[in-house]
């Protein structure tokens, strides 16, 4: 059995693969002040709820966007599985997996690596993918299959946060649809410009994408605000939760 985690800033994605099957998938909170040994600590346990004996795990694949976890995350891999992890990057997934025209390939984040390598594998070629997380992403991979570059904007709780947080008058609030346009109050005031706003930044951004390619292509959305989002907008195509751990497990499985 493979592991698969991906290491985010504010939450991390385990998931247990037997072959090309995941098993189990959790989503835990990113707390970068955690040493090697607390990182094990939090998956011995993930994995004996399931029955999961950590003899059991054939290897491990890791991709890190916080470096002061990276280091305590492959030391928590090695004692659990035996085994140097495979770290992802976009020398490790090759050009094979991952062609780029990137100015500087070293300087993509392993989840935009991942999620290209998957999107490309699942759907084909042209293809778009959109990852609502800290940051949403959005990477994009031509009609030859290359990736070509994409989006780095902040995500939609990142939005959320500096609004509360610099507005003393406005309080935390739900980020869901308000269905409507004009907030009569001021949760949905807040809910429609923050999610509305999300919603219509993406297909914004996604048209002039399709305008610089010459063409259209699928949009596929991941990550864990995806299926908030996704149904409002009018651009993306999928919704696959699982996509990073996908590109994962196929880095793993040609460079292992």
């Amino acid at each position: 059995m493979l592991l698969a985690i991906d290491v985010g800033n504010t939450q991390s994605v385990i998931g247990v693969y037997d072959g090309a099957d995941l098993k189990h998938m959790w989503r835990i909170a990113t707390n970068k002040n955690h040493t090697a040994d607390e990182l094990r600590m939090k998956l011995v346990p993930l994995l004996e709820s399931e029955g999961i004996d950590a003899a059991c795990l054939s290897g491990a694949v890791l991709a890190s966007v916080v470096p002061q976890l990276t280091g305590g995350w492959q030391s928590a891999l090695r004692k659990l599985t035996g085994a140097e992890a495979v770290v992802c990057t976009a020398a490790a997934a090759g050009e094979d997996l991952f062609p780029t025209a990137y100015s500087n390939p070293a300087e993509i984040g392993a989840d935009r690596v991942a999620d290209a390598v998957a999107a490309r594998a699942l759907y084909g070629q042209p293809v778009v993918v959109v990852d609502f997380g800290t940051a949403t992403n959005i990477e994009v991979i031509d009609r030859d299959g290359v990736f070509v570059g994409g989006v780095i904007a902040p995500g939609v709780e990142t939005s959320a946060s500096a609004l509360f947080s610099h507005a003393n008058r406005l309080s935390a609030i739900e980020l869901e649809d308000p269905h409507t346009a004009i907030g009569d109050n001021t949760a949905h005031a807040i809910q429609a410009g923050i999610v509305y706003g999300e919603v219509d930044r993406v297909d914004g951004l996604v048209g002039r994408i399709f305008a610089q390619l010459g063409y259209e292509a699928p949009v596929v959305a991941t990550g864990g605000l995806a299926p908030r989002v996704a149904p409002l907008s009018r651009t993306i195509t999928q919704v696959n939760p699982e996509l990073t751990l996908e590109g994962l497990r196929r880095i793993y499985e040609a460079r292992a």
